[in-house]
């Protein structure tokens, strides 16, 4: 175990280097998400027709394919794509880009279904009562419901950062130098695997441990006394 240990402190540093950049793709991912899920969610109940379901193809085309898909066709296929007009630079991204749009794409699928429960929650009576004082739609959602709504959601959607930082890790299929491909790079040099991958998912399990205290910290700052949210939506990746 002491030999585990002098193995964990001397590669800490190289993985330090990982779980910057697996946070960063953590962090980039959910504010691309919430960008995308948050509008997706509104439309979805509240769109005309045409854009509603254009709200739930991308919400079930996101969340019905697994993510390491969608890695690869924005890594893999848009150049491909491009290579039929003629211009495959148009659509080629580096390895960083590519790996931060598809969590970006993917969360904000998830994202969106928290932010549907979240609103549907509140009920219909309040919409009713805001147009009822002469409120346009755009203002009660504004004024009335999402103030509730993103105050209500927290605890359900608390889970998407922590699901999201352990999705990260398939980017090192496309050799973004994140925790998963430090530890590969490791585990190759010393011919260690086990004490290497052992040591990722410590680490791992840090950075879920404090995602996880900082939003239950939130959970708490914003709750609603009397209103709860049971809703769970299930990550497939």
């Amino acid at each position: 175990m002491s030999e585990w240990l002098r193995f964990f402190i001397d590669i800490l540093p190289e993985f330090f280097n990982g779980a910057l950049i697996t946070l960063e793709l953590t962090l980039l991912g959910l504010l691309i998400g919430i960008i995308l899920g948050l509008p997706a969610a509104i439309l979805r109940i509240y769109g005309p027709k045409w854009l509603k379901w254009l709200a739930i193809g991308y919400i079930e085309l996101f969340r019905g394919t697994p993510i390491l898909v969608q890695l690869f066709i924005i890594y893999f296929g848009l150049p491909e794509l491009g290579g039929y007009i003629g211009h495959p630079e148009w659509f080629t991204l580096d390895r960083m880009p590519s790996a931060i749009i598809a969590m970006g794409l993917n969360s904000g699928a998830y994202q969106a279904e928290y932010f549907r429960s979240a609103i549907q929650a509140i009920g219909h009576d309040q919409m009713l009562a805001a147009r009822a004082i002469g409120m346009e739609r755009f203002q009660a959602i504004r004024y009335i419901i999402l103030p509730q709504a993103l105050r209500l959601v927290i605890p359900a959607w608390s889970n998407e950062p922590v699901s999201l930082l352990k999705t990260t890790a398939v980017a090192f299929l496309i050799a973004v130098p994140d925790l998963m491909t430090r530890a590969k790079m490791i585990a190759t040099r010393t011919y260690d695997p086990i004490g290497t991958y052992l040591a990722v998912a410590v680490v791992y399990l840090l950075l879920v441990f404090l995602f996880t205290a900082i939003l239950d910290l939130l959970t708490k700052r914003t709750k609603i006394p009397g209103l709860g949210l049971d809703v769970e939506i299930q990550r497939s990746t």
